[in-house]
Parts: C-alpha cells; structure tokens; sequence
C-alpha cells in the first residue's frame, strides 16, 4: 500500500512539474499576476516594485539571460523588463511573446558620481543637441542610424569609463567578438568622442556598477536605468533621454520551431566572432592564474619562513595571516580590495585581482612548505650538516629536494583551486572565461554551449598544470 502510494505521489509531482513548464499563462494587466512567479532583475526598479508583494512568487537573478531562461524552464511564469527589451524577433527565437505592456511611464537616464558637475553638464547638453531620436529607433524600430559627426579624439585623454548593467539587446550587448553596440553604447560613444575622450564599456549588474561608480571605478552607468528619489540620494542623474513602459513576457506556446545543436553551436561561437570572446577571457583568466602562482608561491616562502622561525612574534603572525585568509570567502576579499583597499589606487582591476589570489595561495602554498619541510626526518639535515655542508647547502642539496616531492601534489592541487577560484573576477569587471560565457548567454540566452566550453577549456587548463608541473618535479 505504502509503495503504491508512493508511486501515486511521485506521479503527481512529475505532473506537477510539467504543468507547471507547460500551463498557458494569459494575463492582460498587473491585475492577473496574483498566484504567479515573477522573474525580474535584482537591483532593478521591477525589484522594488514587486519584492514585498506577498500574493506573487519571487525570482529574483543577476541577468536578465537568467529570467529568460527560468521562463523557459518553468521556474517562473511571468519576465518583467523593460518594453524595449527583447525585440520580436528574439522573441520568436525564445519562444516567447510581450503579454502586455506597463501602465506605468519610467523616465530614463545615465547616472554619473556625485559632484561630476562639468561631465554632467557636457552631457545633458549633449542629450539636447545630438539626434537620440534616430538613435534610439534604429535600434527599436530598426529605422538607419544616423551617420556620426567626426569629432577628434584629444591625444593621451582619459577613455570615458563607462558601465553597463543591462547585457540585453537592443538596449547594449556585445557583438561582432567583443564591440558594445545597442541604444545606449551608441549613444555614449558619440558622447565621449564629442568631448575629445575614447571610449570604454564593461558589464556588472546593477548593485555592483553602482558601488564601481560611487568608488570612482566608472563615469557613468548605464542600462535603461529609472530615475528614482531613493538612487538620487546616492547618484546624479543626466537628463532623460528615453521613457519607458514595464513589458510583461510569458512563454509562447503557439511556437513549435526548433533549432538544432549544430545552429547552437554556431549561434553561440560563429555567429558575431563569439568565439573571440572565449579566446579573450581564456586568456585573462590564464594571465591571472599564472601571475598570482608566482608571486603567491613566493610569498608563500615569507609565511613558511615566518612559521618556522625561532622568534615568536614571526610564528604568530604567520598563524594569524593564515587565520585571517582562511576565515574570508575569496570573493569577499576581492570586493574588498577593488571597492574599499585600492578604490583610489588607480591600480587596474586584473592587477587587483592577481594581489588577491596571490595572497590567498600565499597561505596555502606556505602551510605546504612548511609541512613538507617538516616532514622530511631531522637526520637528514644533520646528515648533510657531519658532512660539511653549509646549513644553506644542506636544505637546498637534501632537505629541499625531499621536501618537493612531498608537497608537490598538494602543490599542484592548491594551483589547480587558484585556477578555479578566478571565476569570480567577473564580480569585478575583468571579463574572464567564464564572464565571457556569461555575455554570450546573455546575447544568446542559451545555457548548454558556452558552459559547456568553458567546462572543458577549465579541464584542460587544470591538466596541463598538473602534467607540466610533474614534469617540472621529473626533470630536476
């Protein structure tokens, strides 16, 4: 009896699962949103609207690639987003469709640090002269865009730093293998070559680009971003350049098209040069992963000198230097060191991230050397020392070989967890590999092939540190 009900309720909750994937939702206003799960943004303005709703579930994520694909997937019923979002024929590819457009009417404009008083002025005027209208059309309506003005480009100026925390077509998304292009890079690039400045832009997600532009990590951050009172108090607003209208996407059950894994290949690393982006981040990530080894390891050296020194104050330093990075999440100290240590510093944020790693290898790598050199037997060094050789002799000739052989494999481990932990620089703005997954998930809103790729280009790294090291260890 147990086990028939059992199988009873499994079936049930299989049920359950699929109706929920495939239940048609038809809703016409805010009103029908009542019982229903909505995806949204974190940090967006739909955040505030809808987070303290008792009657609605929540699903709140980073990137609106991850409210795509929870409508998809059945996770939530309703994605909540901008109007302009989204464009039909995305729609269509997505299997989805705009279910009704906001009542409500968003002003929207680009934040700037407070006190930016001259760049901001440069800006409004610039949003009153410049033909936006046409801009913002070629990208919604697909009108032509407008042909840019020629300005030059003041030699040796400093690039307009600017932040995106919408990755989402048309508003900004990457293509052609790494160029910002969408409403609102079109419009700032005019903008900073209007003022004699080149160009820059990077992606981090609302809270964080805020912290990046108050921290003076960025000039400006855009993102369809809604003026409102309470991110007033915190940030300058340049004068609006778009309204806006919240757009309601549920899932279009009408569309029966497929693609085959071979068109998501293509889609994900052919189409747009994509794949440049993986090449890119794959060798970001390598650069930081290999500096932070060698200059972790040799610091690594320093806290293995100071837990076997004689004097006791080195010892507790050591200990406590160990305590301390162990007892803090590596992200935790990453933002640490990007928004509060080097805020000011000037020091460019792979930088940031190579000192970071590197000290917390340096306390794992010195906890290793200290317990392969103390796990070579005392007699060996007194060995070397009745046959005349120098106390630095004896530790390089004997007890140092030894020693490497017993700590090589925790070694190799230790680089192998730096190689994996570097997968949150993206937290940072340093587009790595797997942020470089995350921006062609974003423009693609395909999970399967850009994690896939970087899965296996991770694997192949960590095994080529592994062979190359044991190598190393085999040669000498």
């Amino acid at each position: 009896m147990m086990k028939k009900f059992t199988c009873i309720t499994a079936a049930l909750l299989l049920l359950a699962g699929c109706s929920s994937k495939d239940r048609v939702i038809e809703i016409q206003s805010e009103e029908d949103l009542s019982g229903l799960t909505i995806a949204f943004a974190s940090g967006s303005y739909y955040h505030d609207m809808y987070g303290s709703r008792k009657d609605i579930g929540i699903f709140a994520v980073n990137a609106e690639a991850d409210c795509v694909q929870a409508l998809q997937q059945g996770k939530a019923d309703v994605f909540v987003t901008d109007e302009i979002a989204l464009p039909k024929p995305e729609l269509e590819r997505l299997h989805l469709k705009r279910a009704f457009q906001g009542k409500e009417n968003f002003k929207v404009a680009f934040a700037l640090r407070k006190g930016m008083d001259e760049l901001r002025a440069q800006l409004d005027s610039f949003i009153v002269s410049a033909p936006l209208e046409q801009i913002i059309a070629h990208w919604t309506e697909g009108t032509p865009l407008p042909e840019e003005p020629y300005y030059e480009i003041t030699p040796g100026a400093a690039p307009l730093k600017c932040i995106s925390c919408s990755n989402i077509a048309p508003i900004s998304f990457v293509a052609d293998g790494g160029a910002w292009i969408g409403m609102d890079p079109d419009i700032l690039r005019w903008f900073a070559h209007s003022i004699g400045r080149p160009f820059e832009m990077n992606y981090i997600d609302m809270g964080a680009a805020m912290i990046a532009l108050q921290k003076g990590q960025a000039d400006i951050v855009s993102g369809c971003i809604f003026i409102t009172d309470e991110r007033t108090k915190s940030v300058d607003f340049s004068l609006p350049y778009y309204q806006c209208h919240p757009g309601y996407f549920v899932r279009d059950h009408g569309n029966k098209h497929r693609i085959t894994l071979g068109e998501r290949f293509k889609m994900n690393l052919v189409t747009e040069n994509r794949w440049k982006l993986i090449a890119d981040g794959l060798l970001e990530t390598l650069k930081i992963t290999l500096m932070a080894i060698l200059l972790g390891t040799l610091l690594g050296f320093v806290v293995c000198q100071g837990r076997r020194s004689r004097h006791g104050w080195a010892r507790y330093l050591a200990g406590l230097y160990g305590d301390f990075i162990n007892g803090i999440p590596t992200l935790v100290l990453l933002l640490i060191m990007f928004y509060v240590v080097f805020a000011k510093s000037g020091l460019g944020a792979s930088m940031i991230a190579v000192v970071t790693f590197s000290l917390c290898f340096a306390s794992s790598a010195g906890s290793i050397f200290d317990t392969a050199i103390s796990s070579v037997p005392p007699g060996q060094t007194e060995a070397g020392l009745s046959l005349g050789f120098t106390p630095f002799r004896t530790f390089t000739d004997i007890v140092f070989p030894q020693a490497v052989s017993k700590g090589l494999p925790l070694y190799i481990g230790e680089c192998i967890n730096l190689l994996k932990s570097t997968s949150i620089v993206g937290y940072i703005a340093i587009q790595d590999i797997t942020r470089a997954s995350d921006i062609i998930r974003s423009r693609t809103f395909d999970a399967l092939i850009p994690l896939l790729v970087v899965t296996v280009l991770y694997f192949v790294v960590a095994w080529l540190i592994q062979v190359l090291l044991n190598l190393l260890l085999k040669k000498h």
